[in-house]
């Protein structure tokens, strides 16, 4: 025995509820509120009716949603990526000028003489005080000994910074140290573009 198909049954295309006035009375199978798909009265509600209007607003917010997130995580990551490449190349600039300028002088440490090998060594380390970590007076030649493996030698730094450089000196770095919050500070892609370049220049300075 053979099981006859059921036919969906036909309706009259009559717009109802939010979409009342819109429905052509032509018989069709398939409706949404009320309206036939195949005779178009569907499609002309939603671009022609307000609540139609906000219909397709939102199934087009919905769809183009993750899509959206998507490009602003990768225009996120790509911010990352290139404010991580900005910072690495302005500390290069820096620990270049510092090497540069410092060249021959002995260790600001521990009085060792000048290496190849020097490193550029911070008084106020780079991790703990954000806003030194590009300044020019905080950092100086030191031996590998000191800056590695005595972690900075702060105390053989700081007689250091007031033998070469006079206890003012020092007392200003002091007063930089402690104004606001070293760990919060952000840098943004202009003003590393600014340290960059004032480093390149007097880079560019000292080698002629």
């Amino acid at each position: 025995m053979h099981l006859k198909s059921i036919q969906p049954k036909q309706n009259k295309c009559r717009g109802t509820g939010i979409a009342i006035g819109y429905g052509c009375g032509e018989p069709q199978i398939y409706r949404t509120y009320g309206l036939g798909h195949g005779c178009k009265c569907y499609q002309k509600w939603l671009v022609n009716s307000d609540a139609g209007k906000e219909k397709l607003n939102r199934s087009i917010i919905k769809v183009s949603k993750p899509r959206t997130d998507l490009e602003k995580a990768e225009k996120a990551n790509k911010d990352r990526t290139k404010l991580i490449y900005l910072l690495n190349n302005t500390k290069t600039a820096c620990h270049t000028f510092v090497k540069l300028r410092d060249y021959g002088k002995p260790c600001i440490s521990c009085g060792t003489l000048w290496k190849d090998d020097f490193q550029a060594g911070h008084f106020y380390k780079a991790e703990l005080y954000s806003t030194l970590k590009y300044d020019e007076n905080n950092i100086s030649g030191q031996c590998q000994g000191c800056n590695l493996f005595k972690d900075g030698n702060e105390s053989g730094y700081r007689d250091g910074l007031i033998n070469r450089y006079g206890q003012l000196y020092l007392s200003d770095l002091d007063k930089k140290a402690n104004l606001g919050n070293q760990s919060q500070h952000h840098w943004d892609r202009e003003t590393l573009i600014d340290i960059r370049k004032y480093y390149q220049k007097k880079i560019r300075e000292l080698k002629k």
